[in-house]
């Protein structure tokens, strides 16, 4: 089975749509490209990537399925429109004749309005998503969780898939809430969870064992078929990088089947993007 990571971002800065890349960002505030991520897939031993979108512009959606055009690995692209322009729904009929196009992604945590979610004009653009098989990334924050599992209920139909876990608040131990609607949220069947972005999450110096409350519960409620693992590169050279992230990853998911294991590093990726869209993962 293909090891895929699902869930990696490149970014050129002169691009300027990058709104929160900022000087502060210190060993991420640069350009990073595909063959900066070549030489981490290559000791991963991982042949695919879903490339992510970073910055809340078409432009850049344009950008990153030019990229992947010419990229083998990258078997799909989860890119951003504008939900808010009242055609939504036309400009996601017309990206969705580009076949990298594997799912959109509103950047939710960066929104001012908490209820943003919930706004009925969101209806006909999420049909529209779920009419060409596009993925719902949700970049959402735990005070979020709620209203993400309200519309988790109104497109029944429509796929999602939680980034970061929904980020938890690990550096603070603060996690009780976020429990109780990550169990809520799992009884969902069409989301599944994302094993990505629990590294910047944790506090300065974490160890493995600052993580394994969380996934244990993710792991409970969602199960490992409804789990996908993904790198969140370059954000995670802020905590520690991609080998060590992984490493801590294969660590907290050692107790599960081969088989299991494989799903979360691969299989379920390629089921929930990749079905009926992008490139496929079998080998020739």
């Amino acid at each position: 089975m293909m090891r895929i990571d699902a869930h990696h971002h490149v970014w050129t800065l002169a691009r300027a749509d990058y709104g929160w890349l900022t000087p502060e960002r210190g060993p991420i505030y640069r350009d990073f490209g595909l063959a900066d991520l070549a030489p981490h897939l290559a000791a991963a031993g991982i042949e695919g990537t879903i490339l992510v979108q970073a910055a809340p512009t078409e432009a850049e959606t344009a950008f990153l399925l030019d990229i992947a055009k010419g990229a083998e690995q990258v078997r799909g692209v989860v890119g951003w429109v504008d939900f808010d322009a009242a055609d939504a729904a036309a400009r996601i009929d017309a990206f969705a004749g580009r076949e990298l196009l594997v799912g959109l992604r509103p950047m939710v945590q960066d929104i001012a309005d908490d209820d943003w979610l919930l706004r009925p004009e969101l209806a006909a653009p999420l049909e529209a998503m779920a009419r060409h098989d596009l993925v719902f990334d949700a970049l959402v924050l735990p005070r979020h969780l709620p209203r993400l599992i309200q519309v988790v209920d109104r497109h029944p139909d429509l796929q999602f898939v939680l980034d970061h876990f929904g980020k938890p608040h690990l550096a603070t131990g603060d996690i009780a809430a976020w429990k109780d609607d990550i169990a809520s949220l799992a009884t969902r069947s069409n989301v599944v969870c994302k094993l990505s972005g629990l590294a910047t999450e944790a506090a300065p110096n974490w160890q493995v064992a600052d993580l394994s409350e969380a996934v244990d519960h993710a792991l409970a409620c969602f199960g490992p078929q409804r789990m996908l693992w993904g790198s969140d590169w370059p954000v995670v050279n802020l905590a520690g990088g991609y080998a060590h992230w992984l490493a801590a990853a294969e660590s907290l998911l050692a107790d599960l089947s081969s088989e299991a294991r494989a799903a979360i590093f691969g299989g379920n990726a390629a089921r929930v993007y990749l079905s009926s869209r992008g490139r496929p993962t079998s080998r020739k």
